[in-house]
């Protein structure tokens, strides 16, 4: 049964005790514009290339992992890299789609001789997870990781001959 000579007193939450209404909880209540989270108003959405540069800098920081991509972007790479003005690529190799709340990523990766791969690859993954996940929020499903070749102590690095001499 409630009070009916107290008007300023609200009923808690579980039904307990009183507790009076003060004129700053109202004026709290009534210049509040909105509802919820701030965070929440509105939507953010992450392009693929995004997520791809974030997987590629974080698959490069694990020991053992020599390069990223197949031998004919490694090369088309070099000679990108050797145009003034042109950058280097730190998507190369790496394949992103990506969801509202989740993404999935496809990498190939070259390693270095005489690493365990599957040693390397774990790392990668458990590198490229919680960089993704961390910077972006969003839940990674799966990183599919393609060994594509294995750098030799004795090669030299692919760079393309110059064509004038």
């Amino acid at each position: 049964m409630t009070d009916m000579t107290e008007p300023n007193r609200a009923r808690t939450a579980e039904g307990g005790t009183d507790v009076p209404e003060t004129s700053a909880a109202r004026k709290g209540q009534a210049t509040r514009r909105g509802l919820g989270d701030p965070g929440g108003r509105g939507r953010t959405t992450i392009a693929d290339g995004v997520v791809e540069k974030i997987a590629g800098l974080a698959a490069r920081d694990v020991l053992g992992v020599h390069a990223m991509g197949s031998g004919i972007s490694r090369t088309f790479g070099a000679v990108r890299d050797r145009v003034p003005g042109g950058a280097k690529s730190v998507t190369r190799g790496v394949k992103a789609e990506v969801g509202e709340v989740q993404t999935a990523l496809d990498l190939e990766i070259v390693v270095d001789y005489g690493v365990s791969i599957t040693d390397v690859a774990r790392d990668v993954r458990e590198n490229v997870i919680a960089a993704v996940e961390r910077m972006t929020g969003l839940e990674v499903v799966e990183v599919n990781i393609a060994v594509s070749d294995v750098k030799l102590p004795e090669e030299e690095e692919e760079e393309p001959e110059p064509r004038i001499q």
